[in-house]
């Protein structure tokens, strides 16, 4: 029976007067909140940490965004044994988007923990560096099911020392077909453990897991508050990291700002970038936590007067900045979660007046958007990189303002000074003009061609990379096709291949289990997987038939409910 703490705290409010100092949390992740710009505990942290800490297994209910990953992954690192070099934490988590987000979070939260180590175990990567990392004594493990099933088909007492358990998104888990791959890391685990589940829903199914394997869970529910940002304008666009500093001064380029802030992660990134704005003109300082108090007092005050156009900073270095005449956040690095998006950006848009937020996103940080997007209950819209022709003409806008004013101040003129340097130079006025316009423009081009040159070549994103943004379950590959049998198989689906395995209904295997194990060992969108036909002795699955050799490579030490999925290509012939 649960013990329910209910609660209907919303996202964003402090109903309590808490922070992290009073949670009990070890000094080292407590100064490891604070270099991260973490400042009070969510409702989620406040009712979850203590909890946690105390050694309750939980039950905690409530939706991405939230800051759940804090909730347990700071009391769990206060508790660990960072001395003995074993796994002693397993967070399982059902895509590799979301572990590769669990264990960027971890390995941020043990940023003063030296000892600690962390591994992400996922598959559509090799298994060299995670058998490696598991050797060396990680011990966090974060992991998807169907790949740490895997590992344990190697090395069986590979989670014989963990003593926390974590099932994030367990729902989810659950409606990839994860329940036999489950069932085999709960077998291969110790009885004696603390188990935490974090669930945004509670079917009948997530509830037998809680009767089945955890003890007297304490349950927590926090309900979450649709977040609005009003009169901010946002918008992203789908970078690689390696392209982002062009992509700002792209993007800078049209821009019409009057003040702006750039959030980064790290503070080299805030160096590295106002460097290279400094270089193209713009009037730019870095803020980070290196910055002495003092200087960073005089950067603000030039941000306010007009100084200075431009700060890169970090959300600690950041923290109470308030400059009215900002009107751009520029977010060049994702945020930790919705609730830092949602401050960054409202260092804008204040007064009364309009502003714009941008968000740069990689491949790899889709997932978080559509966090954002659902949190705020707002679209992110998608831009794309400004090109020469757009450049060009945003300059000769910028300059035509600045000259407009010149040309209608009667009061400033010199026709003096214009009849000497003429006479002197021995040209016309419409040559001085041109050559005073040339000065004026140094260091710009203005014209196509010129604009084109300066600009660097940005790798268009692969087509993988386009057909993963928005996926959506597909059609027919949540569907069990294998309901009654097909002498022919059907029609294959456009730019598909059919792939065979030996794996049927006799052995268990419905057509979840195929899709969820396939997802996330070949690092596939849902959309990419046609049809999945479930046969008694066989399945056949429906594949993207470009890039199906090195998908089949990923793929080949797959194991679905403990068995080798062993997919080849289905030869009709």
């Amino acid at each position: 029976m649960t013990q329910e703490i209910s609660t209907t705290l919303d996202v964003g409010t402090t109903a309590e007067m808490t922070n992290f100092s009073t949670l009990g949390l070890h000094p080292s992740v407590l100064a490891a909140i604070t270099a991260v710009g973490y400042e009070e505990p969510s409702p989620i942290q406040t009712k979850s940490i203590p909890l946690i800490m105390a050694g309750h297994d939980m039950i905690g209910q409530a939706q991405t965004g939230t800051g759940k990953t804090a909730a347990f992954a700071l009391p769990i690192l206060s508790r660990i044994d960072a001395s003995r070099r074993e796994a002693q934490v397993l967070v399982l988590a059902p895509t590799r988007e979301l572990a590769l987000q669990v264990a960027t979070a971890f390995e941020s939260f043990a940023a003063q923990m030296p000892s600690v180590n962390v591994v992400a175990i996922y598959g559509g990567a090799p298994m060299g560096p995670q058998l490696k990392a598991i050797r060396n004594g990680a011990q966090v493990i974060v992991a998807t099911p169907g790949r740490l099933v895997d590992h344990l088909s190697r090395n069986g007492g590979l989670l014989s020392t963990v003593k926390f358990l974590v099932l994030d998104e367990a729902d989810e888990m659950l409606k990839l077909g994860f329940m036999d791959d489950l069932e085999v890391i709960f077998n291969a685990m110790p009885d004696e453990r603390q188990t935490v589940l974090f669930s945004a829903t509670l079917p009948a199914s997530i509830r037998g897991i809680a009767e089945k394997h955890l003890r007297n869970p304490q349950h927590v529910k926090i309900a979450s508050k649709t977040q609005t940002v009003a009169r901010i304008e946002q918008a992203h666009l789908m970078v690689h990291a390696d392209q982002k500093i062009n992509a700002v001064l792209r993007l800078l380029e049209v821009e019409d700002f009057d003040a702006m802030i750039g959030f980064v992660r790290t503070k080299q990134a805030t160096l590295d970038i106002a460097a290279a704005l400094e270089a193209k003109g713009y009037k730019v300082a870095a803020l980070n936590g290196d910055i002495a108090q003092n200087q960073r007092e005089r950067v603000i005050d030039s941000l306010k007067d007009g100084r200075l156009n431009i700060v890169i900073a970090t959300d600690v270095a950041a923290r109470g900045l308030d400059v009215p005449r900002i009107t751009h956040v520029f977010n060049i690095d994702m945020p930790y979660d919705p609730e830092s998006y949602v401050h960054r950006i409202g260092r804008t848009g204040r007064a009364g007046r309009d502003g714009r937020a941008l968000l740069l996103v990689t491949p790899r940080e889709r997932r978080m958007l559509q966090v954002i997007e659902r949190v705020t209950g707002q679209k992110v819209a998608e831009i794309s990189l400004p090109d020469a022709k757009v450049i060009l003409q945003a300059r000769i806008r910028r300059l035509t303002q600045d000259l407009a004013p010149r040309v209608k101040d009667k009061e400033n003129k010199n026709p003096e000074l214009l009849a000497h340097l003429t006479t002197e130079l021995n040209c016309s006025v419409e040559d001085l003009a041109l050559a005073l316009l040339a000065k004026t423009t140094e260091g710009q081009a203005f014209t196509l061609a010129g604009v084109e040159r300066e600009q660097p070549v940005l790798a268009p994103r692969s087509r993988d990379d386009r057909a993963e943004r928005g996926s959506r379950p597909a059609r027919d590959g949540g569907r069990d096709s294998g309901s009654r049998e097909r002498r022919e198989p059907l029609a294959l689906s456009e730019g598909k291949v059919r792939c065979r395995t030996a794996l049927g209904t006799r052995d268990g295997i419905a057509a979840r289990n195929l899709l969820g194990a396939i997802l996330n060992e070949g690092g596939l969108t849902r959309d990419a997987i046609g049809r999945i036909q479930i046969r008694e002795s066989f399945s056949l699955v429906e594949l993207p038939e470009e890039g199906l050799e090195r998908l089949l490579g990923k793929l080949k030490d797959t194991r679905v409910g403990g068995k080798a999925l062993k997919l080849r290509r289905y030869r009709e012939d």
